[in-house]
């Protein structure tokens, strides 16, 4: 047990030495010249260093890089380097360290936190008050999209990595995204777009303990210099002209005052939702939808070579139409 423990304690100082030189050197061609890349190989092969878990060598290269940035963020506060000798005349100086721990998607992290006499020092790196990196909100904000409870998150979260958050804590953070998602569903819009486009996809969505499909409503605009915008997404049980009216509406009243051309199906009811809302835009079917549409009348086995004839067609009354506008 004592050999187990000593053997233990080696890794961890190995795994902290050589993440502390490796974070001094900054850069992955410093690091290789300067020996420590082959160095740190070398205790890996021999199996004395700890890759993962706590205080191996991912958490310790994290820590050694958070407590440089640290170290660095508090020079630029002060004005000056650790160790310059014009520093002690300066009206504020380094007052050591307080220690903190900090979930990160490695796991929880204890570092020193630099401080100054003035208590003036407010880092980014790792904001006061915080006891996350963004890493972590990521990977929570992840799985809480991809259908797990706040529960099943919390219980990843300590086997996974050994991270404990509170329910509440977890429940902050995708709430804070959810206001985000809000936000961004009512920002204004531009007055004019030239092509609007407007259709819906059936995804397969959890709802409680249930997977259902729901219609998922996309509307993108393309601008005048030809970028594609999404202007919004809606989720309902199905699809209907009712709710798309209400759609067109909504950018309406978002700033939308005018669109050259809508682009949808042949859904009964669409275009006439357009055309309420812009009265002189002009209403393009699909052609995918169209072709669709004309397949439906024809057997299987002739599809393809029905097919054909219709998209030579369609794309030579394209052809014309162009040509007659730009004479």
């Amino acid at each position: 047990m004592t050999i187990q423990k000593d053997q233990t304690e080696q890794s961890m100082e190995n795994a902290s030495d050589i993440a502390e030189k490796i974070a001094a050197l900054g850069s992955m061609d410093a690091v290789k010249d300067s020996g420590a890349f082959d160095e740190l190989m070398g205790f890996i092969d021999r199996g004395e260093i700890q890759l993962d878990g706590k205080d191996g060598f991912i958490q310790q290269i994290i820590r050694a890089g958070l407590e440089r940035g640290l170290k660095s963020e508090l020079s630029s506060h002060l004005g000056y380097e650790q160790g310059e000798a014009h520093g002690r005349f300066l009206p504020n100086s380094r007052n050591g360290s307080y220690p903190k721990t900090v979930s990160t998607v490695a796991g929880d992290i204890d570092l020193q936190i630099p401080r100054d006499r003035a208590g003036t020092f407010a880092p980014t790196l790792v904001p006061k008050g915080s006891r996350r990196t963004g890493g972590l909100d990521e990977m929570i904000i992840s799985l809480y999209a991809g259908g797990m409870t706040v529960r099943d998150i919390a219980y990843h979260l300590e086997t996974t990595i050994g991270t404990q958050l509170s329910h509440d804590t977890i429940s902050k953070i995708t709430d804070e995204v959810l206001d985000e998602v809000a936000a961004w569903q009512e920002r204004p819009l531009e007055e004019f777009y030239p092509i609007l486009y407007l259709d819906a996809l059936v995804v397969k969505v959890r709802d409680g303990h249930q997977v259902r499909n729901k219609a998922a409503h996309m509307a993108i605009g393309v601008t005048v210099e030809g970028v594609k915008h999404v202007l919004g997404l809606w989720v309902t049980e199905n699809e209907g002209a009712k709710f798309w009216a209400q759609v067109c509406a909504q950018l309406a009243n978002r700033g939308v005052k005018d669109v050259l051309i809508a682009c949808c199906d042949g859904l009964t009811g669409f275009p006439e939702a357009i055309e309420a809302t812009w009265a002189r835009a002009t209403v393009q079917t699909c052609v995918v939808h169209l072709i669709r549409a004309a397949n439906r009348f024809v057997s299987y086995g002739d599809r393809k070579s029905g097919q054909r004839p219709v998209e030579e067609h369609l794309h030579g009354s394209e052809h014309r139409i162009s040509r007659e506008g730009v004479g």
